[in-house]
């Protein structure tokens, strides 16, 4: 049986050869798995929040959290916004078939790759010589599925990914005492229509 990798031990490896304020592209699912996942390598890198999200079902839900992401980065100063369109089309052209699958299935992956894959063409695109995502914060997200995907993205589009466990070391503690802090919109369910009806 092969060991599990241990991606926060990884990620830490990679920031001791990283010269201070390289360009990094972060995916954010939202303000408040944001904020935790910034305050961790603000020090380290200049950040661009990429904000690319269309699992997220209604135009409402997906604006409301673009906004609360946007006033989060203009009150803390700790990272630059880009923005993409809604573009729902895509997930639920990827989500075909896929309708009966379990939260954490088959359907899952493939939305962390559609978002990851984004990610990395955008890096690549504009030059962000590493990416990143801050879905591995969420106790719900598979990261062992989330760095397997970054890592073949990155090596698809030449782009390094910056492997992460935000959710050790206490990191969705922490995001739940930022969200506080800062007053942020916390949603119940990841933002599919799926999810929706299981609240995760």
């Amino acid at each position: 049986m092969m060991m599990k990798r241990n991606y926060e031990l990884l990620m830490q490896e990679q920031l001791k050869k990283i010269e201070k304020g390289t360009p990094l592209l972060l995916h954010s699912c939202c303000a408040p798995c944001s904020s935790t996942c910034l305050e961790r390598l603000k020090e380290y890198f200049q950040i661009t929040v990429l904000y690319y999200n269309p699992n997220i079902d209604e135009r409402e839900e997906y604006e409301k959290r673009k906004a609360e992401q946007i006033r989060f980065l203009k009150e803390t100063g700790w990272a630059d916004f880009l923005d993409c369109d809604h573009d729902n089309e895509a997930f639920e052209e990827m989500a075909k078939g896929l309708e009966l699958e379990p939260e954490r299935g088959k359907r899952c992956y493939l939305c962390y790759q559609l978002r990851l894959r984004k990610t990395a063409e955008v890096a690549k695109e504009k030059g962000y010589p590493y990416f990143a995502t801050t879905l591995t914060l969420s106790p719900y997200k598979n990261a062992e599925w989330l760095n397997e995907i970054g890592e073949n993205e990155g090596g698809r589009y030449e782009v390094s990914y910056l492997y992460t466990d935000f959710k050790k070391k206490g990191g969705y503690h922490r995001s739940t005492e930022l969200s506080r802090e800062y007053n942020l919109y916390r949603q119940d369910f990841c933002g599919c229509r799926f999810s929706k009806r299981t609240g995760q």
